[in-house]
C-alpha cells in the first residue's frame, strides 16, 4: 500500500497544500512546531477516522475557517488495487464531520477501517509499557479493527451496551426491579464479549510470535520476551453470563460493570520479569519497538497489503542498535518519518527523500 498524494485545506497550519510523496522513505525534518506531525494526523484521520491527538475535531481546523479538508490518494501495493483510490475527509466547526470513498459518501466515519493501513510509532508509545491496561487494549483494538471490520462491529455494540449497562447499575433506585432489568442486557452482553476475546486471543497468539522474535534481534540475543493474554473472564459465554450474575450485587453497588474484556490486560515479561513494572526504561522502549514492528508484520500478513509506517519523532529516542533495526525493517514499506534532524542511519537509505518543513509548507 503506498499513498501518492497528500491535499489539505486549512488543516492546522497548512492553508493550502499539495505533496506528493516517494513510495519509499520520505523524511519531514524542520523545527519544532512547523507541522511535521500534522501530516501524519491527517493521513490518521483518513485511516481511522479520527485523530491520534485530539478528541475535539474543531482544534484541527485554522481560527476563523468554518471548515478543513483532507484527501488522500493511494493505492494497493498486491495488484488488487491497480487504479488509484481517494479517501476524503470534511472536518466542521459545528462538530460534525462527513468522508467520502473514491468521491461516494460512507454512511459512517468507521468505515474508513481498513482503507488505508498504517502503523504508528511515537515517543507515546513508550505509554504501551509504562501506563495502565487501557493503553495495551487500544494497541489491540486499533490493530484489529483494521483488517477485521467484524471485530469492528462486535467491539462498537459491545461499548454500547458497557455503557447502556453501566447507566442503570448507576440509577437504581430498586435493586429487585433493576436485577431483571439488567439481565436482559447481559445475554447481548456475553456474546458481544465472547467475540471480542476470541479474537484478542487470537490477535495475542500471532504477536507472542512475531514481537520475540523482533526483541532478540533488536537487543542483540539478550532479551527473551513472552506475552499472555491476561483476561478479565473466560471466553466461554456461558461462563461470562454466569460471572455477571455472581458480580451483580458488586456492581449494584459500584455503580458500573467489574465483568468483561473492557477490563482485559497483555501481559509482558523480559528475561521472566514483568516489563511493565520492573523492566528498565531501555527494556521498555525495545517492549514497545518489538509491539509495533510486530504489528506491522501481522497487519501485512492478514491483508496481502504492506501498511504505512508513520514514525513520529522517535529515531532521537532510540540507540544506534535500535535504530540500525528499524532502519533494516521499514526497506520494504513506504514511511514517513518526522524528525528535527537527520540521523545517520536515515542518511544511509538510498530511497530516502527529504523534504523540508517550514510554516505549514512542505519544500523539496
Amino acid at each position: 500500500m503506498k499513498i501518492q498524494q497528500i491535499v489539505l485545506r486549512h488543516f492546522r497550519n497548512y492553508k493550502e497544500l499539495e505533496w506528493n510523496l516517494t513510495p519509499g522513505v520520505n523524511v519531514l525534518m524542520g523545527a519544532n512546531a512547523q507541522g511535521k506531525t500534522n501530516l501524519l494526523e491527517a493521513i490518521g484521520y483518513c485511516s481511522t477516522g479520527r485523530s491520534h491527538r485530539t478528541s475535539y475535531d474543531r482544534e484541527c481546523i485554522q481560527i476563523g475557517e468554518t471548515d478543513a479538508f483532507i484527501r488522500i490518494v493511494y493505492n494497493g501495493d498486491d495488484g488488487r488495487q491497480e487504479r488509484a483510490n481517494t479517501v476524503e475527509m470534511h472536518l466542521r466547526r459545528n462538530g460534525t464531520k462527513s468522508a467520502a470513498l473514491n468521491r461516494v459518501p460512507v454512511q459512517k466515519i468507521n468505515d474508513l477501517f481498513g482503507c488505508i493501513q498504517t502503523v504508528l510509532f511515537s515517543p507515546e508509545d513508550l505509554a504501551l509499557i509504562k501506563e495502565g491496561p487501557a493503553k495495551r487494549r487500544k494497541f489491540m483494538d486499533m490493530e484489529i479493527c483494521q483488517v477485521d471490520k467484524v471485530y469492528l462491529h462486535a467491539l462498537q455494540q459491545y461499548h454500547i451496551l458497557l455503557r447502556q449497562r453501566n447507566q442503570l447499575l448507576k440509577n437504581s433506585s430498586c435493586q429487585e426491579e433493576m436485577q431483571d432489568l439488567i439481565s436482559v442486557y447481559d445475554e447481548q452482553f456475553a456474546s458481544f464479549a465472547c467475540r471480542l476475546i476470541k479474537r484478542r486471543r487470537a490477535f495475542i497468539d500471532r504477536l507472542a510470535w512475531w514481537a520475540p522474535a523482533i526483541c532478540d534481534q533488536i537487543s542483540g540475543h539478550q532479551e527473551k520476551m513472552e506475552f499472555r493474554y491476561e483476561m478479565n473472564v473466560s471466553e466461554d459465554e456461558g461462563l461470562i453470563l454466569k460471572k455477571l450474575r455472581d458480580h451483580l450485587e458488586q456492581d449494584l453497588r459500584m455503580g458500573t460493570t467489574t465483568v468483561g474484556p473492557h477490563r482485559d490486560d497483555i501481559g509482558i515479561e523480559m528475561n521472566g520479569m514483568d516489563v511493565r513494572t520492573y523492566g528498565s526504561q531501555g527494556q521498555k522502549r525495545t517492549a514497545a519497538l518489538s509491539m509495533k514492528l510486530a504489528e506491522m508484520e501481522m497487519m501485512g500478513e492478514e491483508t496481502g497489503q504492506s501498511p504505512i509506517l508513520l514514525l513520529d519523532d522517535v529515531m532521537s529516542e532510540l540507540d544506534e542498535n535500535r535504530q540500525r533495526y528499524l532502519v533494516q525493517s521499514i526497506e520494504k514499506h513506504q514511511t514517513i518519518i518526522t524528525c528535527t534532524g537527520v540521523e545517520d542511519s536515515i542518511r544511509k537509505m538510498d530511497q530516502a527523500r527529504i523534504f523540508r518543513v517550514v510554516t505549514g509548507r512542505v519544500e523539496s
